[in-house]
Formats: structure tokens, sequence, C-alpha cells
């Protein structure tokens, strides 16, 4: 797949999310749900070394308020995966805070959303201008049938040490995760609580059409060539 086709099939599946979001913004987003744990020793991966594009990955989030879903990016600025033959043995991954992207276009959205999402109420990117997640361990997906994940053929159980703001938790997800020849290709759409990140602005239920919903959603796009591989125009 080239460049130019993974692009546009980027903007075909933001332009769908979008028409999706027109139509489920008076409920928060939906994904596999993200099991939440204290943090996990991470352990150097094995075997060869691929490295994330990081011009054709990105992170997708959507934040709920009632009556309204704010979607927006954030890019990557490093990442590293780690295989052995067929099998995924680690990875990190550096995300730029304060390359917040809101997919929502105002005045407001500019003015007063942005700024006070990089504020110490949320992000403080002043303060943490980055956040890491760092793979722990990965295990094929089994689930049970009233657990399906949302991710079309996930096939993989993926958890890392999610590092927000100085604060570390272990995540758990369901994850698509594709490795052939030279390139690899991860896929996951899940829910995490903010609050384990210390992000408790508005949390609160009497605050009426002031409440913010505690529940993220995070969408992950990456792809990744082996090292050493050109990265194709």
């Amino acid at each position: 797949m080239t460049t130019t086709m993974i692009r546009a099939n980027r903007i075909l599946f933001l332009s769908i999310l979008a028409g999706a979001f027109v139509a489920s913004c008076d409920k928060p987003p939906s994904g596999d749900q993200a099991v939440i744990t204290d943090q996990v020793l991470a352990k150097p991966g094995v075997g060869d070394t691929f490295v994330i594009d990081t011009a054709n990955s990105y992170i997708r989030f959507i934040g709920h308020g009632v009556g309204k879903n704010h979607p927006g990016t954030f890019n990557l600025t490093y990442g590293t995966v780690t295989a052995n033959g067929d099998k995924v043995t680690g990875g990190t991954f550096i995300m730029d805070i304060t390359s917040l992207d809101l997919e929502q276009e105002g005045e407001m959205i500019d003015e007063k959303l942005r700024p006070h999402l990089l504020s110490g109420d949320f992000f403080d990117a002043d303060n943490f201008g980055t956040a890491q997640f760092q793979i722990t361990s990965i295990k094929p997906y089994e689930p049970k049938d009233q657990e399906k994940s949302l991710v079309e053929g996930a096939n993989f159980e993926v958890s890392g040490n999610l590092e927000i703001k100085r604060v570390t938790k272990n995540i758990t997800f369901p994850a698509r995760i594709e490795l052939e020849g030279d390139r690899l290709e991860a896929e996951a759409d899940f829910d995490i609580d903010r609050r384990e990140w210390e992000m408790n602005y508005g949390n609160d239920r009497t605050l009426g059409d002031q409440f913010i919903h505690e529940t993220v959603n995070i969408e992950l796009q990456l792809q990744a060539l082996r090292e050493g591989q050109a990265l194709e125009l």
C-alpha cells in the first residue's frame, strides 16, 4: 500500500467518523473497555526493530460533554516496535501533547477549548509536553462472545504502561496487529477513564450542562517499517 493510498484511506476513515460524530454527539463515544491497573515492569523487546512512520500514524481521541463530543488528534514524535519472527515483543511510543489538534473549528474551539485542554485542568502541557506508552505484554486475543472487540480482525491483547503528567498506569486492550514482510500495521479503539491520570476537571454530574464525562475514547492507527527500510514516497 503506497503512502498516497494510506492518506486517502485515512481521509475517508475520518470523514466516516465525522458523520458518525454528528449522529451520536448526545452520548459518549464507545470503544473496547480498557482494563486499567497499576504500572507494570516493562522488559526490553527482542528481535527486529520496526520504526513508526509518524507521518502516517496517529492517535485520535474523543472527549464528551453534555450533548457534545470533541474529537481531536495527537502526533507521534517517535515510536519503535520489536518483533521476533511474527511475534511482537515490545514497543515504545512518544506522543506530543502540544500537537493537540481539534477537528472542530471556530473561535470557541481555538481560543477557549484547546487552551483549556492544554492547561493544568487537563494535560498541563507547559510542564508535561509529552506522553509515553510502553508495551509490557502481548498475547493472542481470545474474547468471549459477549466481549468481542469492536476492532474488526482484532487478534492480540496488548498491555502497556501509559504515562501522562508523570502518572503511569497499565492499560490492556484488544488490537489488530498485522506483520507482513518489512511492514507492520496496528489498529485499536478503546475507552479509558481520564481520572486515572489525575484529570478530574468537570466530572461532577451535579454540574448539569457543564459536566464533562470521565470516559475518553482512544483510536490508534499505526504504520511501521523494518529499521533500515526507506519509507515509500
